[in-house]
C-alpha cells in the first residue's frame, strides 16, 4: 500500500540535480504549486513544459473534489473509464502494483509532459519530477541513484541503452523527501516502459524494507516482490551500505568527476 502526499516543496534543495546535468541538453526548471520539473531537452522547452503541467494537474485536481478517494486510498481504487486520461494512467498502475493511485502521480506527470514534447518534435528529453524521471535518448545514459545518507548515494548509476527507452525510472524512499512510504529503504529504484508503474512499484517494493525487516533480509524480501512483478525491467534497492538488484539493470561504479561530466 502507498501514495504520494501532495505537498509544497519549494523550500527544499534539489542539490542531486547537480549531478545530472548534460551537457548536450538544454536545462529548464517548471515549478508549479507541488509540481517541480527538471527538464534537460534538445532545446528550450519551458514554454510548452509550464502548459502542459498545467493542464495535467488541472485533471487530477478537476477528478479529486468528485472521487475524493483518490488522493487518500491507499489501496487500488477501480478504473474510470470517464476519468482524463492522467488520472486513469495513475489508475491503471495503482491497480498493477497492488497500491493508492497517488503512489503514480509523479512518474505518471513526468511522462506525460515528455510523451507530449516528444509528439511535437523533442527528440532528446529527460524529465525529472521529484527523483522520478521520465527518459527518452538516442544514445547511452547514465543515471545516479541518489539514495539520502547512505554512503553509497550518487555512487551508483543506472545505464541505460536506446533500446530500453523511452522508459520511466522512478524512486521510492522512506528516509528522504515528503512521499509516504512505509518502509526504511534509502532508495527503491524501478525501471519499466510506463514511468506511473515504476513509481507505484518503486513504492510498493520500498514499504517491504522497514523496521525488523530492515538490511539485508529487508533488501532480499523487496527484491523478491520486484520479481513478482511482471512489466518492470529491474529494481535497485539501497539501505545503508547494502545494495541488491534484480532484473536487466547494468550498474556502473560513479565518483564525483563522473557525476559533472
Amino acid at each position: 500500500m502507498g501514495r504520494k502526499k501532495i505537498q509544497p516543496e519549494s523550500y527544499q534543495k534539489r542539490t542531486y540535480r547537480l549531478s545530472m546535468e548534460q551537457s548536450d541538453l538544454v536545462s529548464c526548471l517548471v515549478q508549479i504549486k507541488e509540481t517541480d520539473l527538471h527538464i534537460q531537452a534538445d532545446r528550450d522547452v519551458t514554454k510548452k513544459a509550464s502548459e502542459l503541467v498545467l493542464q495535467y494537474r488541472l485533471q487530477i485536481e478537476g477528478y479529486i473534489p468528485d472521487h475524493p478517494g483518490f488522493l487518500t486510498s491507499l489501496i487500488p481504487l477501480p478504473m474510470d473509464a470517464l476519468a482524463p486520461p492522467v488520472v486513469r494512467d495513475m489508475l491503471q498502475a495503482s491497480e498493477a502494483a497492488g497500491v493508492g493511485p497517488m503512489a503514480a502521480v509523479a512518474g505518471s506527470i513526468a511522462a506525460f509532459v515528455g510523451k507530449k514534447l516528444v509528439s511535437e518534435g523533442v527528440s532528446e528529453i529527460i524529465v525529472e519530477n521529484g527523483g522520478d524521471i521520465f527518459l527518452q535518448r538516442q544514445k547511452e545514459c547514465t543515471i545516479a541513484i541518489f539514495a539520502g545518507q547512505s554512503v553509497l548515494s550518487n555512487k551508483v548509476g543506472l545505464v541505460l541503452s536506446p533500446g530500453q527507452m523511452p522508459c520511466g525510472i522512478c524512486t521510492s524512499s522512506g528516509t528522504v523527501g515528503h512521499s509516504l512510504s512505509l518502509g526504511k529503504a534509502d532508495s527503491v529504484t524501478v525501471v519499466a516502459q510506463s514511468a506511473a508503474f515504476a513509481d507505484a512499484v518503486a513504492t510498493l517494493i520500498g514499504n517491504e524494507v522497514g523496521g525488523a525487516n530492515g538490511g539485508k533480509a529487508g533488501i532480499s524480501r523487496a527484491l523478491e516482490k520486484a520479481k513478482e512483478m511482471a512489466g518492470i525491467m529491474g529494481a535497485v534497492v539501497i539501505c545503508g551500505d547494502l545494495l541488491g538488484a534484480v532484473g536487466d539493470v547494468r550498474l556502473t561504479r560513479l565518483d564525483r568527476r563522473s557525476l559533472l561530466d
